[in-house]
């Protein structure tokens, strides 16, 4: 302590030096990494061109041959035609800039005259949606030198060519080396060779893909259940059922594919799936409810509803936005195909002059040196450079930069986002925080279903994402209710009364619910799915789901009609069979153990259970957690596609619980 009495002063405490010297060090390098960080964002920034700065030009001799060039590798018949599904899976292969509804009409307005399109028809559309730079993109979609590879065989609905992507599969088999190097069940496979085939021989025997999987989402599979050692053709179909089945719950689209595909090492399935179940992990905590830093995101006028509403890849965007806006540089708009090399980054250099200087020597900063250096995968070295002192170097190398691969780049950044999102909670700002709930059980469950039956859009956030209807309309067809799309209402929707459109849509949801699929809404009306009324939307959403859980065992039964009581019946005359304990209903207590489920499943599969790894008498709420997990990921193991958690065995939920011993029906059935 040191006290001033010449002025009178009481006591005055002094840190000391070594305590300053440590603060000083760690607001230099939280200013080091903001730096690193926004000179990367300023690269990718450079990187970036808006799809609407050009008028479309006139296509030229040469880009027409490319086009159809590109329209002949797509109509592998050779009969002059392109489907309607061929059209949309090459604007797929293409990385055209366009959203998924965009593709749709496109695809809605040839359905209205054929089913077909010629070159010609094909070459109009293309003129109209882009500049000349379209051909480049088209060439890039069928150029093995740009990086896409076309897979033996064709899909058997449109006759289209399979294909990869090279340097998806190199990002891939890095990202897998770096984030397993330390598992010892995965040294048999690891380190894999990015520039071989290795990813798709070592996904084969299904532990990788466990081990992504709970990478992604931590605990979604049991480690006891994956076979490990003395593997054979049955214990690796088992692995395999058991990370398709989990992928499934996770919120993977996972239909058509199968454990063969896997186990073939199919490369364009192996790696649409493994983009899935990285994707989620890199977005599990760009959501406002986990990370509350996320408010600095929030523009003039917004609400924290607002800011809920964003995807993650939209919060992504404003999060680099915000940084770059920060950085003194220009906005960008998306992280699509639009990435190209640019000829103004001298202009971004320009106007931030006082954002990036040499160090005390008069060196130039590395930012200075990605910015002036002319040759474009130099440029993208330097940044990438940028990006290893962060420890952020993943996903991208410089050519794929160059390239504009827009999962990599979107890859690149999250993972960005993930080690430094460099965000500050605002102070002295009153948040009225209530208003920001978490995602429960049941409504992660719900997504999960949603999303792993491939619904277009993809869910991110419940409520808001099906304010339209367009997702329960999609649902409906699946529980095999006609939709009447004339009746519906498609985006985009106008500026003026775009909800009065989705209110629509919501009206006739609730409409078919009622009238088609005679579901029990009471008291439920369109205007409560369009304004997230959580209750009542998560009662027809639960309607809808035991519907298609009830279509699968009703399928298996030749068409017999299913109820509760039926499902109850068969699970006692199955463990009856087996001399184990019937259940009464689905709210008996004995499913807190988990037991009869673990007996379930040892009496579909005769001596799958390993009953020393469970206990059975005076559980704790742990050790009954722990018997959860093992019966959910035993019953994804042996086949059943179980969308329920652990926790709702634990607490006996009815609605879970009829869903697991469903699946587990269903998968007995298709055995017997």
């Amino acid at each position: 302590m040191l006290c001033c009495p010449a002025f009178g002063g009481d006591p005055v405490p002094v840190e000391p030096r070594a305590a300053r010297q440590t603060d000083q060090l760690r607001t230099r390098k939280r200013k080091i990494i903001l730096h690193t960080q926004r000179s990367i964002l300023a690269y990718l920034t450079s990187q970036f061109q808006a799809p609407n700065m050009a008028a479309a030009a006139p296509i030229t001799p040469e880009e027409q041959e490319e086009l159809r060039e590109a329209f002949a590798k797509i109509d592998v018949d050779n009969n002059g035609f392109i489907s309607k599904d061929e059209l949309t899976a090459l604007f797929r292969a293409a990385n055209l800039p366009l959203p998924g509804y965009r593709v749709r009409e496109i695809v809605q307005e040839l359905t209205k005259t054929s089913d077909q399109l010629t070159l010609e028809e094909f070459t109009q559309i293309v003129h109209g949606l882009k500049s000349s730079e379209v051909a480049q993109t088209f060439r890039k979609a069928i150029n093995k030198k740009e990086g896409i590879f076309h897979v033996a065989g064709t899909s058997e609905q449109s006759g289209t060519q399979h294909s990869y992507s090279e340097e998806e599969k190199v990002a891939f088999v890095n990202w897998i080396n770096k984030a397993l190097e330390k598992d010892a069940d995965c040294k048999h496979v690891l380190p894999m060779d990015p520039n071989s085939d290795d990813l798709f021989t070592a996904m084969g025997d299904g532990i990788v893909f466990c081990k992504m999987i709970n990478l992604s989402v931590p605990d979604t599979i049991d480690e006891r259940t994956i076979n490990k050692k003395k593997l054979t053709p049955f214990t690796v179909q088992e692995n395999l059922n058991l990370a398709l089945n989990s992928s499934s719950a996770i919120g993977c689209h996972v239909v058509n594919i199968g454990a063969e595909d896997i186990k073939e090492g199919r490369q364009h399935l192996v790696l649409g799936l493994l983009w899935q179940i990285i994707k989620i992990g890199l977005f599990a905590d760009i959501e406002l409810s986990k990370n509350e830093a996320l408010v600095a995101l929030l523009r003039d006028g917004e609400s924290l509803e607002d800011l809920m509403k964003l995807s993650p890849e939209e919060l992504l965007l404003r999060w680099a936005n915000y940084h770059l806006e920060a950085a003194g540089g220009p906005k960008i708009s998306n992280f699509s195909s639009d990435i190209k090399v640019s000829t103004h980054h001298h202009h971004y250099h320009n106007n931030n002059n006082n954002t990036f200087k040499g160090n005390e020597r008069g060196e130039k900063s590395r930012p200075d040196v990605a910015l002036q250096e002319k040759d474009d995968v130099k440029r993208a070295e330097c940044m990438l450079d940028q990006a290893d002192r962060l420890g952020a170097r993943q996903f991208v190398m410089p050519t794929d930069v160059v390239r504009g691969n827009p999962k990599l780049n979107l890859a690149f950044v999250a993972n960005l986002f993930n080690k430094y999102p460099a965000l500050k909670k605002p102070e002295n700002q009153d948040f009225d925080w209530s208003s920001i709930e978490g995602e429960t059980r049941e409504e992660r469950t719900f997504r999960n279903w949603m999303n792993s039956l491939g619904v277009n859009p993809r869910v991110n956030h419940l409520y808001v994402d099906i304010d339209d209807a367009l997702v329960i309309f999609q649902l409906y067809e699946k529980i095999k209710v006609r939709v009447d799309w004339d009746q519906v209402n498609k985006p985009p929707y106008p500026k003026l009364g775009s909800n009065m459109k989705k209110l629509e849509n919501c009206n006739y949801a609730v409409k078919l619910g009622k009238d088609v699929a005679k579901f029990s809404l009471v008291g439920i009306a369109g205007q409560d799915l369009n304004a997230g009324n959580r209750t009542l939307t998560l009662a027809l959403l639960w309607q809808l789901m035991r519907r298609y859980t009830l279509n699968i065992l009703e399928d298996l039964g030749d068409g017999q009609k299913v109820t509760d009581d039926t499902i109850v019946s068969w699970v006692n005359d199955t463990l009856t069979h087996a001399g184990k304990p019937k259940i009464s209903s689905f709210k008996d207590l004995s499913i807190s153990s988990s037991m009869p489920v673990l007996d379930l499943i040892d009496s579909i599969q005769p001596g799958s259970i390993r009953y020393d790894l469970v206990k059975t008498e005076d559980l704790t709420e742990d050790e009954k957690l722990n018997n959860a997990k093992y019966a959910i990921s035993m019953a994804r193991k042996i086949g059943a596609r179980v969308y329920a958690l652990p926790e709702d065995l634990v607490e006996i939920k009815p609605k879970m619980v009829m869903t697991v011993f469903a699946c587990l029906m269903a998968r007995g059935m298709k055995i017997a």
